[in-house]
């Protein structure tokens, strides 16, 4: 009787693995959204800890059947080799469940790294979107210029690595299947947004380049017509402190 029992429970353990295999590993999963990804995570994680939860169960079941081994060799014996399929077919699945889990946590930590590059450079672009437009009414003087070029080209050298980041992230999920359509719209809006700015800011700071190497020479300019009026006032002054006549001073003076 004891070994009927056994057997029975062995056959109710390999069910078992059956069920969970067909509802855990062979569904096929549409990740079409963040909900139904995260869904699946969470599944996942309950679907492992459920397996690992019949280790207890395998184990009674392979101590009872030691047990009986010794006791009844023959009847022992031939459970001892279906207790070993079991066994086997127990471990392949704790592994397919723990390696799916594994896998789905990745990608959904892949979606929410993701999600925070695309964050950082939106915040990049906002900043950048504002020093641009603070350019648009600048008075007409050399420091202001100069600050807002100084400033423009400060965002400007904001570092490449996070699109990267954002372009492998994104073509990793898109080429599995994951969330593509979200994912797609999400890097076309932000590659256009920074396509655009990007353009504009580059524009802006050749345009306040011009701008600043124009008021630079006006400025020497107006500088050395000073100083050079300065001598000339001083040549003149001294001409007259001389009480030099003008038919004897140089045709310049004159």
């Amino acid at each position: 009787e004891k070994a009927v029992n056994l057997k029975k429970d062995l056959a109710e353990m390999q069910e078992w693995m059956t069920q969970a295999e067909e509802e855990y590993l062979e569904k096929d999963f549409e990740y079409k959204s963040p909900e139904e990804l995260e869904n699946a995570v969470e599944e996942m994680k309950r679907a492992k800890e459920d397996v690992l939860q019949k280790e207890v169960r395998v184990k009674i079941l392979k101590d009872n059947i030691k047990m009986l081994a010794t006791k009844v060799p023959s009847s022992g014996q031939d459970l001892a080799t279906e207790l070993n399929v079991v066994l086997e077919n127990y471990q392949l699945l704790c592994n397919r469940i723990r390696g799916k889990c594994h896998t789905l946590e990745e990608v959904w930590s892949c979606w929410i790294e993701l999600l925070q590059y695309l964050d950082l450079e939106t915040a990049w672009l906002n900043s950048l979107e504002e020093r641009v437009q603070m350019t648009g009414n600048l008075p007409d003087k050399l420091d202001a210029v100069n600050d807002a070029l100084e400033s423009l080209e400060s965002v400007l050298r904001h570092p490449a690595d996070n699109r990267t980041q954002i372009r492998e992230l994104g073509q990793t999920l898109i080429d599995g299947g994951i969330l593509d359509d979200i994912i797609s719209e999400k890097l076309e809006a932000f590659n256009a947004r920074y396509e655009e700015l990007s353009h504009l800011a580059v524009s802006r700071q050749i345009t306040l380049e011009q701008q600043l190497q124009t008021m630079r020479e006006t400025d020497h300019m107006l500088q050395v017509l000073q100083e050079s009026l300065g001598d000339l006032d001083r040549q003149l002054t001294s001409y007259l402190t001389d009480r030099i006549d003008a038919f004897q001073m140089p045709q310049e003076a004159q």
